[in-house]
């Protein structure tokens, strides 16, 4: 760890990241303002002492909104990993193990990854209807496959090491070679996969919400956030600059740890830290 926090640009990506958390874990101890508070009277006020980031089209403390959107948008990313994780890990083992199994497997996540992550998400949340629920559903389909092709490739690698063999000669379970065996050797790809989905899933969430086809208005997420500032960006910039901002620096710190995670568990990369 120690060695991956000597490169500047990992350690300000887990920097970043870090307060953006907290942050939004403490948001009610940050800002004294409710996020669903209107006041007509204080609308579209410019940045200032009282209003950091300034206020909306309806009077509404755009920090605190910002500070709670992470909550949502924070939430929507972890919770599409832990699903999209779970299940591509789940595909990929099966379809890197079971030597049947590989071809009809492969072939739904190759039908799968042929379509535009955002369209195929468009779609998903179309039939599904708007929510929040919806959209980490839809999301976690869409980055299934990714994981799955990840976990299958490192599957057949480690399927054929002498280890494996060894402990089919012995009897062991197949159940238990995937679980003891197989799955701890193929932990590193799987983590650093899943900060990058983590960082996708984050700016996916936000288009969606810009799209019109994400989560709700009344749930005050960054892309939500952008989507309505629009109108009012030519008058009121700020409405549009700090959440697009928070989207911004939250996928590029995601995305500079799971650099940092790639380089530091990759025995042939870790030589170059």
């Amino acid at each position: 760890m120690r060695k991956m926090f000597r490169r500047k640009l990992v350690l300000a990506g887990v920097i970043v990241l870090a307060i953006v958390t907290v942050m939004a874990i403490i948001a009610p101890l940050v800002s004294v303002y409710d996020p669903m508070a209107l006041n007509i009277l204080d609308r579209l006020l410019p940045p200032s002492a009282v209003h950091w980031f300034g206020t909306d089209e309806f009077g509404r403390d755009i920090f605190t909104r910002v500070i709670y959107g992470g909550r949502y948008s924070l939430v929507i990313g972890a919770s599409v990993v832990v699903i999209s994780v779970l299940g591509g890990t789940l595909f990929g083992l099966l379809a890197g193990f079971f030597r049947r199994l590989d071809g009809p497997i492969m072939r739904v996540v190759d039908a799968m990854m042929s379509f535009p992550d955002i369209l195929l998400a468009i779609a998903l949340v179309a039939v599904l209807g708007a929510s929040m629920t919806n959209v980490v559903l839809a999301l976690s389909i869409v980055y299934v496959p990714r994981v799955a092709r990840v976990v299958r490739s490192s599957t057949l690698v480690v399927r054929e090491l002498l280890f494996i063999e060894a402990a089919r000669a012995l009897g062991v379970s197949t159940w238990r070679i995937l679980s003891v065996h197989v799955l701890k050797n193929i932990t590193s790809p799987i983590l650093v996969q899943g900060t990058f989905i983590f960082s996708y899933a984050v700016l996916a969430e936000a288009g969606l919400s810009f799209l019109g086809v994400g989560v709700p208005p009344d749930i005050p997420t960054w892309g939500s956030m952008v989507s309505s500032g629009q109108s009012y960006a030519d008058q009121a910039f700020w409405m549009v600059l700090f959440p697009g901002l928070a989207i911004v620096l939250s996928a590029l710190s995601l995305q500079m740890v799971g650099d940092g995670l790639r380089d530091m568990l990759d025995p042939k990369l870790r030589k170059t830290l």
